[in-house]
């Protein structure tokens, strides 16, 4: 499971440190793709395997079932850490998630997100006051 919060900054060559917590979880190779919300998702194998399976059984008739697939299959690549614990972001996640310098990687249970550290604080900043209303909707399904 992928937990925690952690800042890091991104080098000239475009190399963000992984956090050791998340590299253990995540293993030797991993998958990175742009994600929802303006950041970046970061699978390992076995999550990523999971979530290609779900896509594969979508009726590719369907529009929305192709566009998602493009997007997320389109802008993936798959991730290893170089032995200072660094993984280089291909320059079109970078410019997805607007990532320059500062970054928050953030364990978010079955995957690991990349925010820019200015774009993460706006995130949380907007949606303080819908946490709770979330909160009561998740409890109407049980949670």
């Amino acid at each position: 499971m992928l937990l925690g919060e952690y800042e890091h900054t991104l080098d000239t060559k475009g190399r963000l440190a992984m956090p050791a917590k998340l590299r253990e979880a995540l293993g030797n190779k991993f998958i990175i793709t742009k994600g929802l919300d303006g950041c970046l998702f970061v699978y390992d194998l076995e999550q990523w395997q999971q979530l290609e399976a779900k896509l594969a059984a979508l009726p590719m008739s369907r529009k929305t079932a192709r566009d998602f697939t493009r997007f997320l299959f389109g802008g993936a690549c798959e991730g290893e850490c170089d032995k200072q614990g660094r993984v280089l972001l291909p320059a079109n996640l970078r410019r997805h998630a607007n990532l320059t310098k500062d970054a928050v990687i953030v364990g978010v249970g079955n995957r690991a997100e990349i925010w820019d550290a200015q774009k993460w604080q706006e995130y949380n900043e907007g949606n303080a006051d819908d946490v709770n209303e979330l909160a009561e909707q998740l409890a109407d399904l049980g949670i």
